[in-house]
């Protein structure tokens, strides 16, 4: 029990007074202080749900389906030696330490999507969790944007986008009220998982209501109509928008999505969920809405809004001033280089839908679907670095082993200290052999990065940002 949770007394008495009938006090207040049930979700990038579960069974890890998303798991797993974060599973990327509730936008998103995404629009990214899980519904083809307000969490953002294999984003660091101007009518989907009050986490966070007040609920519920209004101009007409967040007032909630309906009038088209998995109507407001209190499904607290796009509407006018570009498109003989010397050194051929660009020496895998974007807006961080060229070739870089290797390549395999050694940004020296020219390591048959031979060891190349330094598997 989190006995100590802090759940101030003008809280629980605004909860009373929208609590759904079907729903008591004694229960939302037991629930608050039961501590959350740890869940995963499993990389489709990375490996399937079928070979995750086999290895999990293989590590006694006992998984239970969240019903709201295939790749979803509650998990109970032995940590007492070594956290889920630390195992070589994890860092590797196949699997995502992801509240289960907020598996829900990204499933209400990709709900009855007939056809594939081309531009999506991830409004509020970091830390990642979100944007991996539409990264991997998208299978990475087209292109997903993922923005970050906070400077100081763009760095994790890109490292879990790293970890994890996506390939097909581009980065960048704004308040998001600038896509409506920026960017009109862009995107075929977008998720506005919102700033908010966080009154849904305090099962993960026993002080996560410190500061609570109603006044600064309602001053956050301003942000949040100014981000719902810039992310429909930002939707294409037939688009969706997803709207949520982790609070449960109504004023950060239902009030912004009826907002966004009074503002636009008949240009906007309520969703309803309650079919979204079995259950779900438990949770369905009337306007079809997700509502999701603790108690309702043992979880956190979430709230949920899908809207369709059925008419344009005028963006903002704003003045551009990008600056000039600093990436040029390869040549057709340049490009051809790149690939044939790729294919020779790693075996590795480049994905359909997509372009490479040069920047000094550095060479950038791009997705297609970016580029009607490039002349309009300046991201921080666009597709995957590939290499650095010099006078003899090509120097191939670490995502080129997260993002455009599989299973079935070549790869010095390790074993479980030499892989300790791996992670923790040290060289390698693999028992019986050697070789020359840069090289694929794996761990039990999933690749964990790329390095060089420099005689009978593997120099390592793991970037810092994933570097570990103790308590591994």
């Amino acid at each position: 029990m989190h006995s100590n949770v802090y759940l101030p007394t003008e809280f629980l008495s605004h909860v009373e007074s929208f609590l759904p009938d079907e729903l008591n006090m004694e229960d939302f207040i037991s629930a608050c202080q039961r501590p959350l049930r740890k869940s995963i979700r499993v990389n489709t990038l990375k490996v399937t749900v079928e070979d995750f579960q086999r290895q999990a069974a293989q590590k006694q890890w006992q998984l239970t389906p969240i019903p709201w998303c295939e790749e979803g798991f509650w998990i109970d797993a032995d940590e007492s030696r070594v956290p889920l974060g630390n195992t070589a599973e994890h860092m590797a990327g196949l699997f995502y330490i992801q509240e289960a509730s907020s598996m829900l936008p990204p499933s209400a998103l990709f709900d009855d999507c007939d056809t594939s995404y081309e531009a999506v629009l991830d409004m509020a990214a970091a830390p990642g969790s979100k944007t991996t899980q539409i990264a991997a519904l998208m299978g990475n083809n087209g292109v997903l944007v993922a923005n970050e307000y906070a400077a100081s969490r763009v760095k994790v953002l890109h490292a879990n986008i790293e970890r994890c294999g996506v390939r097909n984003v581009a980065m960048s660091n704004y308040d998001a009220r600038v896509f409506g101007g920026w960017l009109p009518e862009q995107f075929d989907a977008i998720l506005l998982d919102a700033p908010c009050s966080g009154e849904g986490t305090v099962r993960k966070d026993p002080d996560a209501m410190k500061n609570w007040s109603l006044s600064s609920t309602q001053e956050i519920a301003q942000t949040q109509k100014d981000l719902i209004e810039s992310a429909f101009h930002a939707l294409k007409v037939g688009g969706s928008l997803v709207y949520s967040t982790c609070a449960l007032s109504p004023e950060e909630n239902q009030n912004v999505a009826h907002h966004l309906k009074e503002t636009f009038g008949d240009a906007v088209e309520f969703v309803s969920l309650s079919n979204l998995f079995p259950q779900a109507d438990k949770a369905t407001t009337a306007e079809g809405f997700l509502h999701v209190f603790p108690q309702t499904y043992d979880s956190e607290g979430f709230f949920i809004a899908k809207f369709h796009k059925v008419a344009s509407s005028t963006p903002p006018t704003v003045k551009k001033r990008l600056g000039k570009f600093p990436f040029s498109p390869l040549s057709r003989k340049e490009f051809s280089d790149v690939v044939t010397h790729l294919k020779q050194s790693l075996a590795i051929t480049l994905p359909d839908e997509c372009t490479l660009w040069k920047r000094d020496s550095d060479i950038w895998l791009f997705p297609t679907a970016l580029e009607p974007m490039l002349g309009q807006f300046r991201f921080s961080r666009m597709g995957i670095k590939i290499a650095e060229q010099h006078k003899k070739g090509y120097r191939w870089q670490h995502q080129v082993a997260t993002a455009l290797a599989d299973s079935n390549v070549s790869a010095v395999s390790l074993n479980t200290d030499d892989a300790r050694e791996w992670f923790m940004g040290r060289d390698v020296r693999p028992e019986g052999i050697s070789g020359k020219g840069e090289v694929f390591v794996s761990y039990k048959g999933f690749v964990i990065g790329l390095g060089k031979w420099v005689g009978n060891r593997v120099k390592n190349g793991l970037p810092r940002e994933l570097v570990r330094d103790k308590n591994l598997f």
